[in-house]
């Protein structure tokens, strides 16, 4: 556009006024009388356009995986080659013992069988729960309405299965249609379906660590600590996950220990329960107990450090509603035990 054109006073106009004028840059003059000229601008310089990215090649199979791919089925067709011969020669002494070979191989078979379904239901369980508090953190953060909906529902599903949660089911189908934002029917949710399931796991989290404390304060050897430190670990693991309805079977345990361990390292769980472990003791509790007594102390707040991750692990919502638990408190309880074993 011209400096004259610049210069012109505004003025308004319809564009399909026949008086209405369109020219090109290096075609504009001076207008007839009573006519609009408008010269078209040239477009602004177009932002780059994104290209998605190249999807990269999957992986494929490692030598190690088919490694341990070749070891299972050679010794499957190892197993199932011997249990082919022993029925051969349970035949060939009698024909008695040949079909109880097979009633036992059949019984083992269904047996194996039923023992990989419910490792399976179990692992998609805890699929389902960790996917489920992904899904609320997302939610809270986003407010969807339809899929905070989704979401209590498939909660109210999960917590079908506990008899104590039939009062807040009732509560929270009632309010369901109710609530309008998603984040808060994500925390009525909470409040309702967790308030009673966070009271237990506290309580378990406790009498874990209580009796950890008192086991490894009056055991004598270190070796016996160590395994009844693991063993009330997994058995409260397996407590939690059940409570907030995973019931975990043996490749569930596996799976869940590693996420609790992998979210004490994120967290620093250790190093915060050495540092309430210093804290007592530059205040001067620890003092007043015997040495036992003081590691017993000591492996029950890692025991109760450990109870904390695993809570954070299995429960299907994230805290926001809710307090989070904290491990000062739990230490109280394990100090006010020790006091009294004196």
């Amino acid at each position: 556009m011209n400096d004259r054109s610049k210069q012109r006073r505004p003025a308004t106009f319809r564009l399909d006024d026949a008086n209405v004028v369109v020219v090109e840059a290096d075609e504009a003059g001076r207008p007839a009388r009573g006519t609009v000229q408008i010269t078209p601008e040239p477009d602004a310089v177009q932002l780059p356009v994104p290209v998605e990215a190249p999807a990269l090649p999957r992986r494929a199979i490692g030598w190690g995986a088919m490694f341990w791919t070749g070891v299972a089925g050679m010794v499957m067709l190892g197993l199932g080659l011997g249990v082919a011969h022993l029925i051969e020669d349970l035949f060939a002494r009698s024909e008695s013992l040949g079909i109880v070979g097979i009633f036992f191989t059949f019984a083992a078979a269904f047996a194996l069988g039923v023992i990989t379904l419910r490792e399976l239901l179990g692992l998609v369980r805890l699929a389902t729960i960790e996917k489920l508090h992904a899904r609320a953190a997302s939610v809270l953060l986003s407010d969807d309405r339809d899929q905070s909906r989704a979401i209590v529902k498939e909660l109210l599903g999960i917590a079908h299965q506990n008899p104590q949660l039939a009062r807040a089911r009732t509560t929270l189908a009632d309010h369901l249609n109710d609530i309008i934002d998603g984040a808060d029917m994500i925390r009525l949710a909470e409040r309702e379906l967790m308030t009673p399931l966070d009271a237990q796991a506290r309580r378990l989290v406790s009498s874990a660590a209580q009796r950890v404390s008192i086991v490894t304060a009056v055991s004598p050897r270190a070796a016996i600590d160590i395994l009844f430190v693991f063993v009330a670990s997994l058995r409260l693991i397996r407590q939690l996950a059940r409570l907030y309805g995973g019931r975990p079977g043996a490749l569930g345990m596996i799976r869940l220990l590693r996420h609790v361990i992998a979210h004490l390292a994120i967290t620093g769980g250790m190093a915060a329960s050495d540092g309430l472990v210093q804290q007592m003791l530059g205040h001067g509790i620890a003092a007043k107990l015997s040495q036992r007594l003081g590691e017993g102390m000591l492996n029950g707040l890692l025991t109760a450090r450990l109870g904390l991750a695993a809570i954070d692990v299995t429960r299907p919502l994230p805290f926001t509603a809710l307090p989070r638990p904290a491990l000062t408190d739990l230490a109280k309880d394990l100090l006010k035990k020790s006091e009294d074993e004196e």
